[in-house]
């Protein structure tokens, strides 16, 4: 039985889901309560070089129901080796990204059926969902400025992918789809409005992490 809790962290690019993973994290440890931070795809050795396929090899031209495979590829091996072992030791498992995400890119997005997608992510995750989502709520118009200022901040260390290089309009029916799985579901996919300060973010969200557990 799942002893542990699953938080994922969704929204666009540049919605700040790092940092307030990390504000979280830190929260996390001085409530003494053990957690793990990780990340989709690439949480895992497997993982990370399906990143690399889906992220910095723009030449390969991927087709998108390619890429719904790849993704979930990297949602077996996470869940399998990582996410189910951190839930049945007890610890609050951080996630980057879960299957939310891959309805919201590769269904609403990319136009792959949704349905396919949803049957799919449950396999890989064997039956398990989020017990808390973090939805932070950015508008489109922002995910090329912010990921800009966020490659200039880190340096080397942020690389502009596939993703970061999109249209507005994707980022716009991304933006639709995580709408619609929150209307769906408000139980579990809280929206938060990552316009305001990371302080202000990170209060809100140790106020959901608290009732949930």
């Amino acid at each position: 039985m799942k002893k542990g809790r699953l938080i994922s962290f969704e929204g666009l690019d540049g919605a700040g889901k790092s940092t307030q993973m990390s504000m979280l994290a830190r929260w996390l440890e001085e409530q003494h309560v053990p957690s793990i931070l990780t990340r989709e795809p690439g949480g895992t050795p497997l993982g990370n070089e399906i990143r690399q396929l889906l992220f910095h090899r723009p030449e390969l031209a991927i087709v998108a129901l390619a890429e719904a495979f790849l993704f979930q590829a990297d949602r077996a091996q996470h869940f399998a080796t990582l996410v189910i072992p951190g839930l049945n030791e007890g610890k609050v498992v951080l996630t980057d990204r879960c299957f939310d995400a891959s309805i919201a890119y590769q269904g609403y997005a990319r136009g792959v059926d949704i349905s396919l997608i949803e049957n799919l992510s449950l396999l890989a995750t064997q039956g398990y969902k989020p017990d808390l989502t973090i939805l932070l709520d950015l508008d489109p118009s922002e995910v090329r400025h912010r990921t800009d200022v966020e490659q200039d901040q880190a340096g080397m260390r942020k690389v502009r992918t596939r993703f970061d290089a999109e249209t507005e309009g994707f980022h716009q029916r991304v933006q639709e789809g995580f709408h619609a799985l929150a209307r769906a579901h408000p139980e579990r996919i809280k929206v938060i409005d990552a316009s305001r300060t990371p302080e202000e973010i990170h209060i809100e969200i140790i106020g959901l992490v608290e009732a949930m557990l």
